[in-house]
């Protein structure tokens, strides 16, 4: 139980730091890419945000919802992705934190973020003058369609990654493999050679 409460521990004094991090990478980014734009491009981007938090929303539901025993079958005859689609549904706990909590979260708090930055955009080529009663009226109506996408698009995201949660995460899977394979960024291998190990030494 001991080892339990650590481990839990470590992961959300790991997970807080990362937070910590990408949410200012978000912020820097969208503080970059909303300067000197028009307001136009401005909805573009914050409706990017939007769509980001919506897919990992949804990579965070199917990876709970999942079932491993398809993807068993297709790790069988080597299909590639099929061992990081099971290794996702068996860190399902983590992934579903990560997705939903950390990015979903920051989607959220950059998107107003950058909503509010549009807002100013708006009003200052379309308030003749009348800045506070146009900032008011653009405010409220810019937020409603934001918070309008954003709740409308998790619920949908939501539904669907529950019907087709095996199928979402398997094709995951297959992005971990090719970030492992082509970008060399170590998922399992680390896992294995730990296991190797492990067996050596029990030997």
């Amino acid at each position: 139980m001991k080892v339990d409460i650590k481990k839990t521990l470590k992961w959300s004094i790991s997970i807080a730091v990362i937070t910590l991090v990408l949410a200012a990478i978000f912020s820097v980014i969208s503080n970059s890419l909303l300067g000197g734009v028009t307001w136009a491009i401005g909805m573009l981007i914050v409706l990017g945000i939007v769509l980001i938090g919506v897919v990992f929303d949804i990579i965070g539901v199917a990876a709970t919802a999942a079932d491993e025993t398809p993807l068993h079958a297709k790790a069988s005859v080597k299909a590639k992705g099929a061992k990081h689609a099971i290794f996702i549904c068996r860190n399902a706990d983590r992934v579903s934190n990560f997705c939903n909590d950390v990015i979903g979260d920051i989607s959220s708090v950059v998107s107003g973020t950058a909503s509010a930055a549009v807002v100013l955009e708006l009003v200052v080529q379309f308030s003749n003058g009348d800045n506070s009663t146009a900032q008011y009226v653009v405010s409220i109506v810019f937020t409603c369609i934001v918070s309008a996408l954003t709740v409308g698009g998790k619920a949908f995201g939501k539904s669907f990654a529950i019907n087709y949660a095996t199928e979402i995460i398997y094709h995951v899977g297959r992005l971990f493999y090719f970030a492992e394979q082509q970008l060399h960024i170590n998922i399992l291998n680390k896992n294995n050679k730990k296991k190797k190990v492990a067996k050596r030494n029990v030997k």
